[in-house]
């Protein structure tokens, strides 16, 4: 007798219920704003800032006869300490691309906090072309074998970078 087996959920529905709550304690209503960063302010502003938080103004029931009850709140963004500068002349623009995003005036004020990024830097293969310091070692006879391969590595480095700075 086979028992019923539930069914398999999908990986992403799992994912957001089990980060519900960690971004409804920062602030965000969904995970979207923090998932879609990159597409909703562009690539050269998610280069060097992440979103962190929304910070809410607490609620005060004397709103005026002329508001609909919403009230702005304040994107605080991780950003990259060289990139602070840049990131708060480009904070208009910002506020404008989020807002558009959710499609009312979500957000009033951004804060910065300057700290590294979290997420993993790439860093590039610097390793010279095998073939490359195999043919300059062959340049040196009678050198000692280890001066040789380090003096070779050397010059398709530099040979390497002449030839990008071309």
């Amino acid at each position: 007798m086979n028992k019923p087996r539930p069914r398999a959920r999908p990986l992403v529905d799992l994912a957001n219920s089990l980060l519900a709550e960690s971004f409804r304690k920062q602030g965000f209503a969904s995970s979207e704003l923090v998932v879609r960063w990159a597409v909703i302010v562009g690539d050269d502003v998610a280069a060097y800032a992440e979103p962190l938080k929304i910070q809410w103004p607490k609620v005060s029931f004397n709103l005026g006869p002329e508001s609909d009850g919403a009230i702005p709140g304040t994107l605080v963004l991780r950003v990259e300490g060289p990139a602070a500068l840049e990131i708060q002349h480009m904070s208009h623009v910002i506020l404008e691309r989020v807002n558009r995003y959710f499609g009312w005036h979500a957000i009033d004020k951004i804060a910065i906090r300057q700290a590294p990024l979290r997420r993993p830097v790439k860093k590039p293969d610097r390793s010279p072309d095998p073939a490359l310091v195999h043919s300059i070692a062959e340049t040196m006879p009678g050198a000692e074998e280890g001066l040789k391969m380090a003096l070779s590595r050397l010059g398709a480095a530099v040979k390497t970078e002449a030839i990008k700075g071309k």
